[in-house]
C-alpha cells in the first residue's frame, strides 16, 4: 500500500529507538505486532521532528489497523479475526500437512530404501562393485533435477496441486515398486534414473505450495513440518527395513531386499486416492474453507508484502510470462546466494544417502546397525520442529541458519578425529540435527526473499532445489568402501562444505541488509525485483534476515 496516499486508511504506528527492544509475535496473539524497520521520511510525515524522523516505526497488526480489509471481513472486530485466524491455520494445518508430511515419507523411503537394501543382498545379487553401486545412487539425481524447473512452472500453471502431486506419486510408486525385479546393474540404472525424473517434481512443488497458503511468519515451522516427513522416514526405513530382512528374506522365492522396494512403493500408490481428496488447490479456490476464510488467507499474504500472491497483478498481463519470470529469477542475486549456501550445506548432508553403513562401521551386526539409524533422525524431527518455531517467533534467520551448522562442523571433525564407538555415534547423532535445522531454515527463508510475483518464486525454489541436489551426482564418490572406518575424504570435505555454507549466508545476510536500506532511502528498483514499479509494496517492507 502507497502510505503516501491520503485517501487511504493510515496504520497506527510507535516510534521506538530500538527494534530490539519490542517483542515481535506470531499473527494471531492479541499483542502482536508487526516489526517493520523503517525510518520515516519527511515525504510521509511532515510534522516529524528530527529526533522522530531517526526512530524507527512499529507497524500494528493488520488485525487491528484492518489495512485493505476485504468486503466480507470489514464487520469483524479484531478478536474475531484473530479467532477466525487460529480456526483457519488449524484447518489448514490438520488438512494440508499431515498429508504432504505422509507423501514426503513415502516419497524419501523410495528414494533411499536402496542404502538399506545394500545391506539386505542386493551387491551380491546384482554383482554390483562400490563404484557401482556409487554411480546407482547418483544417477537418481541426473533426473531428479532436470525437471525441478518445469514442475514448478507446470504447477503455477496449472493451479491444481491434489491433481499433479497424486499423478508424480502414483508413477513413482509404480516405478519404485518395480525396483524388485530388476536382474541387473544396467536395469537398476534405468529405473534409478526414472524414479528421479518423476519425483523430482515433488518436494520443490510442495515448498512453492505451502508458500501459496502461509504467511512468512507462519512458514518456517510448516516447512519443518513438511521436511520432518523426510526424518521420519530415515528414522523409521532402518527399522522397517530390518524387519524386511529379518523376516521375509526368501518369502515367495524372493530376497529380502526386493521385498523392501515392492512393499514401500505399493505404500506409496495406496496413498494416491487419499492424497487426492484430501489435498486442496488454492486458498482462492478451495471448497473447505468458508468464503469468509479464504478471504481472510488471502489477505494475509497480500500484506505480507503489500502485492497480491498473482501473476495477474504483480506482473499485469503483458508480462505475464515464463521468460519475463524466469528473467527476474535469474538476475536476482539473492537466489544464487541462498543456492550457494543450500548446496554446500547439501553437499555435507550427502552422509544421511550412506547413514547404514557409516553407522555400520560401529561394529555391530547388521539388524543392530538398522535400529541404530533411527536414533539420530528422531533427535533430528524433535530439534528441527523447535528450531524452526523458535525462528518464526523471533522472525530471525541468519543466525538459525548458522549456529547449527557448527554442530554440525562438531560433529564431522569428531567423525574424522577418532575411532572410539561412543564419541562416532554422538557425532553420528548430532549429524543430522545440525545439517537439518539450518536446511529446514533456508528452504522457507527463499520464499520470504523472493516474495513476487508467484512465477519468479516457483522458479527460485526450483533453481535452488536443483542446483543444490546436483551435488548429490559427486557426493556418493566421496564414501568408497575402501575409506572406511573414518570417512576421512567424506568428513575432511564435509568440513569445508560446512565452511562455504555459512561464508554464502553471510554474504546473503549483508546482501539483504543493504537491500533494506535501499529501501529506507527510496532508492530501490522494484522493477527487478518484482517486476513493477513497487507502487503496491508496503512502506513498511523489508526482507528478514
Amino acid at each position: 500500500m502507497d502510505v503516501s496516499d491520503n485517501n487511504k486508511k493510515q496504520p497506527e504506528v510507535t516510534y521506538v529507538e530500538n527494534v530490539d527492544d519490542v517483542t515481535s509475535k506470531s499473527w494471531d496473539n492479541k499483542t502482536d505486532i508487526e516489526l517493520k524497520a523503517t525510518y520515516a521520511s519527511s515525504e510521509n510525515n511532515e510534522s516529524l521532528t528530527d529526533e522522530e524522523r531517526k526512530g524507527t516505526i512499529v507497524e500494528q497488526s493488520i488485525f487491528i489497523t484492518k489495512e485493505d480489509i476485504p468486503e466480507s471481513l470489514k464487520d469483524f472486530t479484531t478478536e474475531e479475526l484473530e479467532e477466525l485466524s487460529k480456526k483457519t491455520r488449524l484447518k489448514m494445518d490438520l488438512r494440508i500437512l499431515i498429508m504432504v508430511c505422509w507423501i514426503y515419507i513415502c516419497n524419501y523411503l523410495d528414494r533411499t530404501n536402496i542404502a538399506s537394501a545394500r545391506l539386505g543382498g542386493l551387491e551380491e545379487d546384482l554383482n554390483l562393485t562400490s563404484t557401482q553401486y556409487q554411480t546407482v545412487l547418483s544417477v537418481l539425481f541426473v533426473g531428479y533435477i532436470t525437471m525441478q524447473i518445469p514442475s514448478n512452472i507446470i504447477l503455477n500453471r496449472l493451479g491444481k496441486p491434489s491433481l499433479f502431486i497424486t499423478i508424480i506419486m502414483t508413477v513413482w510408486g509404480i516405478i519404485s515398486t518395480c525396483t524388485g525385479a530388476v536382474q541387473s546393474y544396467g536395469g537398476l540404472l534405468v529405473i534409478r534414473i526414472l524414479l528421479g525424473f518423476v519425483e523430482s517434481g515433488f518436494f520443490g512443488c510442495c515448498l512453492y505450495y505451502l508458500s501459496c497458503w502461509y504467511t512468512k511468519k507462519e512458514l518456517a515451522l510448516r516447512n519443518s513440518i513438511l521436511y520432518s516427513g523426510s526424518l521420519i522416514s530415515g528414522a523409521f526405513s532402518g527399522l522397517i527395513s530390518a524387519g524386511i530382512i529379518e523376516g521375509m528374506d526368501g518369502v515367495a522365492g524372493l530376497r529380502a531386499w526386493r521385498w523392501c522396494f515392492i512393499i514401500e512403493g505399493a505404500i506409496t500408490v495406496a496413498t494416491v486416492p487419499f492424497a487426492y481428496m484430501i489435498l486442496p488447490d488454492n486458498p482462492s479456490n478451495t471448497k473447505f474453507l468458508s468464503q469468509e476464510e479464504k478471504d481472510l488467507i488471502m489477505w494475509k499474504l497480500k500484506m505480507d508484502v503489500g502485492d497480491s500472491d498473482s501473476d495477474d497483478a504483480v506482473l499485469g498481463g503483458s508480462k505475464n510470462s515464463f521468460k519475463f519470470a524466469l528473467k527476474l529469477a535469474f538476475k536476482d542475486k539473492k537466489v544464487w546466494l541462498i543456492t550457494g549456501c543450500i548446496s554446500f550445506l547439501v553437499a555435507a548432508a550427502g552422509v544421511t544417502n550412506f547413514f547404514p553403513s557409516v553407522v555400520s562401521t560401529l561394529g555391530f551386526e547388521r539388524i543392530i546397525t538398522l535400529c541404530l539409524t533411527a536414533p539420530p533422525y528422531c533427535i533430528a524431527v524433535v530439534t528441527t520442529f523447535i528450531w524452526a518455531s523458535h525462528s518464526d517467533r523471533t522472525g530471525e534467520r541468519f543466525w538459525h541458519v548458522v549456529l547449527p551448522l557448527f554442530v554440525a562442523l562438531i560433529a564431522f571433525i569428531i567423525a574424522v578425529s577418532t575411532l572410539n564407538t561412543g564419541a562416532r555415534y554422538f557425532a553420528m547423532c548430532l549429524m543430522p540435527s545440525g545439517l537439518y535445522c539450518s536446511y529446514t531454515i533456508i528452504i522457507s527463508w527463499i520464499s520470504l526473499i523472493v516474495p513476487r510475483p508467484p512465477l519468479k518464486r516457483a522458479i527460485a525454489i526450483s533453481i535452488m532445489n536443483c542446483l543444490a541436489n546436483s551435488t548429490s551426482i559427486w557426493n556418493a564418490y566421496l564414501y568408497p568402501e575402501s575409506n572406511a572406518p573414518r570417512y576421512t575424504i567424506a568428513m575432511s570435505c564435509n568440513i569445508a562444505f560446512i565452511f562455504l555454507s555459512m561464508f554464502f549466508a553471510f554474504l546473503l545476510r549483508f546482501y539483504l541488509i543493504s537491500l533494506n536500506k535501499k529501501i529506507e532511502n527510496n532508492t530501490m528498483d522494484w522493477f527487478s525485483e518484482f517486476g513493477n514499479d513497487g507502487s503496491h509494496i508496503k512502506k513498511t517492507y523489508r526482507y528478514m534476515y
